[in-house]
């Protein structure tokens, strides 16, 4: 067979491979489960699907692997939320004088004479799982390069998810001199909770 062939083979393959894999996984689950069997611990199995063999290769151990060497440096897992510089949000949020309910933004999209501007700082992305129709996106890590298209004579009402992000936007178009900025408490997932359920939540 040419190379053709073989390409043609593993094109067609290619969606039973998953298949065979995740059969062998979900045995090896069952062995360790019933503490039956020899594991594929501390091995690598090869498969080659053309010619239908198995080989396996023993591997051994990095002594220099922070995880699994004599000395490991890693022993814990990690604070995910503050290595990913996720703030929390407070319990009890106290009121804020920089930041409007979701009543009053709607009042703002349904009100255009005056004359406020909804933006959300989300990633475009998440405005592809859920958005509010109308609202103009400037994603929050855009803001410093985008800022200077927006009015700072304008009132700017800026949501996010759950205002976090929106009071990060507000404090940074602030220090620019924008005077009249407010951040939407509760952002999209309070709006799908209190004014459009058909909003998706994530």
């Amino acid at each position: 067979m040419g190379p053709a062939t073989d390409a043609f083979i593993l094109s067609r393959r290619r969606g039973v491979l998953p298949g065979i894999i995740g059969c062998i996984q979900a045995t090896e689950i069952l062995k360790l489960a019933l503490g039956k069997g020899t594991s594929l611990i501390g091995r690598l199995m090869l498969f080659n699907a053309l010619d239908m063999k198995f080989r396996e290769l023993k591997l051994r151990k990095d002594p220099k692997c922070p995880l699994c060497g004599p000395n490991p440096s890693v022993t814990e897992l990690i604070d995910y939320e503050m290595f990913c510089g996720i703030q929390p949000e407070p319990v009890n949020p106290g009121s804020n004088p920089d930041e409007v309910s979701l009543q009053e933004m709607k009042k703002a999209l349904d009100t255009p004479s005056l004359g406020i501007k909804v933006i959300d700082v989300r990633e475009a992305d998440e405005q592809q799982i859920a958005r509010i129709a109308g609202v103009p996106l400037v994603p929050l890590s855009t803001l410093p390069q985008r800022f200077m298209d927006l009015d700072p004579n304008v009132q700017y009402y800026i949501h996010c998810k759950s205002g976090v992000r929106s009071m990060k936007a507000l404090r940074f178009l602030r220090e620019q001199g924008f005077k009249y900025v407010k951040s939407v408490k509760g952002g999209i997932n309070g709006w799908a909770d209190e004014i459009d359920p058909s909003v998706p939540k994530y």
